[in-house]
């Protein structure tokens, strides 16, 4: 027999009763750590939830999957049109399609992991006071589904460097880190807004004004080099930054601008942490204030 709190999740404690085994799921106080042994141990709860958000993102579509592709390349050739053609934006040499594309992929899957994630536990809520599990699988889920469409959309960037003869070189090595950045941005925003969104509702219609001003604060249709550098080091510490500058350098193979990088991953790390724990802290209400 197991006894669990639907409404309060935290510390648990085993005793046993008549031979029965009885778990009680016991309030949290104060900020807590992330329990990792817990979320390994729904780990199966896990997967289905990013397969049911992968199948679900394209569920009566007529185009399914190519949604991926034709999205970022619609936003292609609309800034390739204004700020190249038009604007004559100065990209450092680069031609403004290839300048543009290996910005707007990375853009794109964080734009919409963010946007997703922030509305995880309210898309949710109905699972919320019925079963117990680590409710910090709402927000990370649709980080990692999105990943489905931000591997079919960098095709894009393969095929448009192949056009412009652009070969790899030793740069490559460092693209790890920066699509671990990436994915800890969307993941460590997601964490407060999501817990925010909880309790203020303002959140759900913040958030496009939100994504549309931060395509601007980062060098997704503009080079890093045209921010004034007296105000380069304010600029370097938002996160996006060191992830686009980074996907270029390691796509195009100019050199690593590491004065935005570091900067940017202390703040995706900051981030993170600081998500997780306000998640966790405000974990213990969600159900009475949902």
């Amino acid at each position: 027999m197991t006894l669990l709190n639907n409404k309060l999740s935290g510390q648990n404690a085993e005793t046993r009763t008549g031979g029965n085994s009885v778990t009680i799921i016991e309030p949290a106080s104060g900020w807590k750590l992330v329990d990792f042994k817990e979320l390994r141990e729904y780990r199966d709860l896990f997967y289905f939830l990013v397969w049911r958000e992968i199948k679900v993102l394209y569920a009566q579509t007529i185009l399914g999957l190519s949604w991926a592709i034709l999205q970022p390349l619609i936003q292609i050739a609309i800034f390739s049109i204004v700020f190249g053609k038009v604007a004559k934006v100065p990209t450092d040499g680069t031609p403004y399609i290839l300048f543009t594309t290996i910005s707007i992929i990375p853009w794109t899957y964080m734009s919409q992991a963010m946007t997703q994630s922030s509305q995880s536990l309210l898309q949710g809520h109905a699972m919320l006071d019925k079963i117990y599990f680590p409710r910090l699988l709402f927000p990370i889920t649709p980080v990692l589904a999105r990943l489905v469409d931000f591997s079919i959309s960098m095709v894009i960037i393969f095929i448009v460097m192949a056009y412009y003869l652009v070969h790899p070189t030793w740069n490559l090595l460092f693209l790890p880190l920066f699509l671990c950045m990436m994915i800890i941005i969307p993941t460590g925003i997601g964490m407060w807004l999501s817990a925010l969104s909880i309790r203020f509702r303002d959140v759900k219609h913040a958030m496009p004004f939100v994504v549309r001003m931060l395509i601007y604060s980062a060098p997704i249709v503009y080079s890093a080099s045209s921010i004034p550098e007296k105000y380069r080091i304010i600029y370097s510490f938002n996160p996006i930054v060191g992830v686009i500058e980074g996907f270029r350098a390691c796509l195009l193979g100019t050199p690593m601008p590491w004065q935005y990088i570091w900067p940017g991953v202390l703040t995706s790390l900051l981030l993170l942490l600081t998500g997780a724990f306000y998640f966790k802290r405000m974990e213990r209400i969600f159900v009475d204030v949902i």
